[in-house]
């Protein structure tokens, strides 16, 4: 378990784990009032929530799955990365993939956010690489089955 910092600047309640298997935490609209999300615009959501998260861990930013299957509404940069320098008000970015509007109602569970551990990478400059099986092979080159 880590522990992280938080400043909570909205109405709602700091997030918390909706049960005790949960791996994220869901993050609340911080709105004085409803915004309607038009179909394909995105829109950027202020959770009124700042965090200080420990070097060596990250935010995810994820979508919520009840919005993406029943609204079609989901993180448009998913999973979105919380630095652990980031002091800045957390704001969630939303697009609506749907034909119909959408209205993100104060209050409203938008996206869920789970903390992950991360490794920081020393890059050796060098003229070749291994060979796999694989080789160059990208996007589907594996098959689909």
């Amino acid at each position: 378990m880590i522990e992280v910092k938080i400043v909570n600047k909205s109405r709602w309640d700091v997030p918390s784990y909706a049960t005790p298997q949960s791996a994220g935490v869901d993050l609340h609209a911080d709105l004085e009032a409803p915004i309607v999300l038009k179909p394909l615009c995105r829109t950027m959501v202020p959770t009124g929530l700042f965090m200080a998260i420990p070097a060596g861990y990250e935010g995810q930013v994820r979508p919520r799955s009840g919005l993406a299957a029943k609204h079609g509404i989901t993180v448009l940069n998913t999973p979105g990365t919380i630095d652990a320098d980031y002091r800045g008000e957390i704001k969630v970015i939303l697009v609506n993939l749907s034909n119909e509007e959408f209205e993100i109602v104060p209050g409203e569970r938008i996206a869920q956010m789970v903390f992950a551990r991360h490794e920081v990478a020393s890059f050796i400059l060098t003229d070749t690489l291994d060979e796999t099986e694989r080789g160059e092979g990208g996007f589907g080159s594996t098959g689909t089955k």
